[in-house]
């Protein structure tokens, strides 16, 4: 019998303060921009890691896909308003052992990916 893996939720929220949807959100923005960037790799390809630049490209992509107009509005309400953000989400979730990382990977690789004011201020539905 296998043994199941266990979430401190409490202490990832301590680490980096955003509500449960903000995390849901970024691991699903993460299969959508493995899928970008990876396109034609086989599923069980081990390489298909992105950096945290390509992440937050992808997330930018996802959340324009998820809420048009409004994704500004229900990222800022989550309390995410910069890349690093998205930074303090993924490291939270790798320090808990949910995602992660290579040796290459560090948290400035989100630092002022895009200015959210520019990629979220012109989104036109259409």
């Amino acid at each position: 019998m296998s043994e199941v893996f266990k979430v401190n939720w409490k202490k990832i929220h301590e680490q980096a303060p955003y509500p449960p949807a903000a995390y849901d959100f970024v691991r699903e923005g993460l299969s959508h921009t493995v899928g970008m960037v990876h396109a034609n790799a086989a599923p069980d390809d081990e390489s298909r890691h992105v950096s945290g630049q390509q992440l937050c490209l992808g997330l930018r992509d996802f959340a324009i896909k998820q809420y048009g107009m409004l994704a500004k509005t229900v990222l800022n309400r989550w309390g995410v308003n910069r890349t690093e953000d998205f930074g303090n989400i993924v490291f939270a979730m790798i320090d808990a052992g949910l995602m992660r990382k290579t040796d290459e990977d560090d948290i400035e690789d989100f630092r002022s990916v895009f200015d959210f004011d520019d990629a979220f201020g012109g989104v036109r539905i259409g």
